[in-house]
């Protein structure tokens, strides 16, 4: 392989690991778009890019050499993280700029990939509050309270063990939602005189699929009607996992309706 070669698939595994990083993080597919394209223009290269749940095909084409490579990567499960695509956003804009080369493109991006999630117990904890914030918003109650914090922060922890396991996607958010929801509905039956619809119907609200299912609605209204599709049905199938789990924990203590 040509040094030229290799300086033509150098930035295309860049921008597919920056594209990587934005899908995986739960970026729409217009902004995908965009911040690739602000990379490629600084990269000086022309690009043409399919953009799929699974995985990205990249053609790129060197504009001062003129030499054309295409390549195709294959996508990690998907954790939301909006830290990834903001940071990735203002170097995007940074670079242009102050005119980045590829080396501080390619160290910049790097160390936005290893900054990673906030601390886990910090992500339970907050996540759990929210949800046993919202059980009170909805006159749940400070035992709603307890029991959507507690049942919260355990279908989470389960969540994120089986995702770090590489489980699919749909099964870790049945099994956290049933964790979560059973949690919940044990705690309020201890406690006969509270309704515990509140309690199992919040105690389930981290699984909600909002990125997707809000993804697919701008796709759609961006044009990208196969992405668009293909989110939809991902947050639906999602949707159709906390059902099933909500189903199971009703059947179990035979609650009529949530």
């Amino acid at each position: 392989m040509s040094d030229i070669e290799k300086i033509t698939n150098n930035k295309a595994d860049l921008l597919l690991q920056i594209s990587s990083m934005l899908m995986v993080s739960g970026a729409n597919t217009n902004r995908i778009l965009l911040i690739i394209n602000k990379f490629t223009k600084q990269l000086h290269t022309d690009a043409q890019v399919f953009i799929n749940h699974k995985a990205f095909i990249i053609s790129l084409t060197d504009k001062a050499s003129g030499n054309i490579t295409t390549h195709v990567k294959r996508l990690p499960p998907h954790t939301v993280n909006f830290n990834t695509i903001s940071a990735l956003s203002r170097i995007s804009v940074q670079a242009e700029l102050e005119d980045w080369d590829y080396d501080i493109i390619k160290l910049r991006v790097e160390e936005i990939e290893k900054a990673g999630h906030h601390p886990r117990i910090l992500t339970l904890i907050a996540v759990s509050f929210a949800g046993a914030g919202l059980a009170i918003l909805f006159n749940g109650g400070y035992y709603s309270f307890l029991a959507v914090f507690i049942g919260t922060f355990l279908g989470l922890f389960v969540k994120q063990e089986l995702h770090k396991k590489e489980f699919n996607a749909y099964i870790l958010t049945f099994a956290g939602t049933l964790t979560s929801s059973f949690v919940a509905a044990s705690i309020i039956s201890l406690f006969p005189e509270v309704d515990p619809n509140v309690a199992i119907a919040t105690s389930v609200l981290f699984s909600i699929p909002g990125v997707p299912l809000i993804n697919s609605f701008t796709d759609f209204m961006d044009g990208y009607f196969i992405s668009g599709l293909v989110r939809f049905m991902h947050g639906l199938l999602f949707v159709i996992a906390i059902a099933a789990a909500l189903f199971v924990i009703m059947y179990l203590f035979n609650i009529q309706h949530i």
